[in-house]
């Protein structure tokens, strides 16, 4: 069974790359590791990972186009140790995060297992833009500009 695209409809012209980033996220889903996105300001977003055991070294934060990405690598250092349990692994992890256009990332720390994203959301600007009417009829065109009319051929 095939899935019908979400934004399948005529009315939606230009928003398949929508339906692209939303795939991506839902291949993201996977719990680990647990954050928090918490509005900080007017302007203001902060996204909280817990990373608890990874230090600075063992992550990295990029922006690939619209996507910021977090991962996360530890270094095995179990050899010559022997477990009588080992609940704690070492892990790897990849959170992606899709960012609306304009959005900027402002910094990131680690602080006592929590990895903290700053990121700064532009203010919106209002744009009004006239579009011309123009008809066409008999091999003349007519330009409606301004209140006035302009005769072409």
């Amino acid at each position: 069974m095939s899935r019908q695209p979400l934004f399948g409809s005529p009315l939606f012209l230009g928003f398949d790359h929508l339906e692209q980033m939303l795939d991506r996220v839902a291949k993201n889903a996977d719990g680990y590791p647990p954050y928090n996105i918490e509005q900080v300001s007017e302007n203001g977003l902060r996204i909280t990972l817990a990373v608890a055991g990874f230090a600075m070294d063992d992550l990295q934060i990029t922006q690939e186009d619209n996507q910021l990405v977090i991962r996360g690598k530890q270094k095995d250092d179990s050899e010559g140790r022997i477990f009588l349990h080992r609940g704690i692994a070492a892990r790897q992890f990849q959170r992606a995060f899709v960012l609306a256009e304009g959005i900027e990332v402002e910094g990131a720390w680690l602080d006592n297992g929590l990895l903290h994203v700053d990121l700064k959301r532009p203010q919106p600007e209002t744009r009004v833009r006239t579009i011309r009417i123009v008809t066409k009829g008999n091999g003349v065109t007519r330009q409606v500009v301004e209140g006035r009319t302009d005769h072409g051929s």
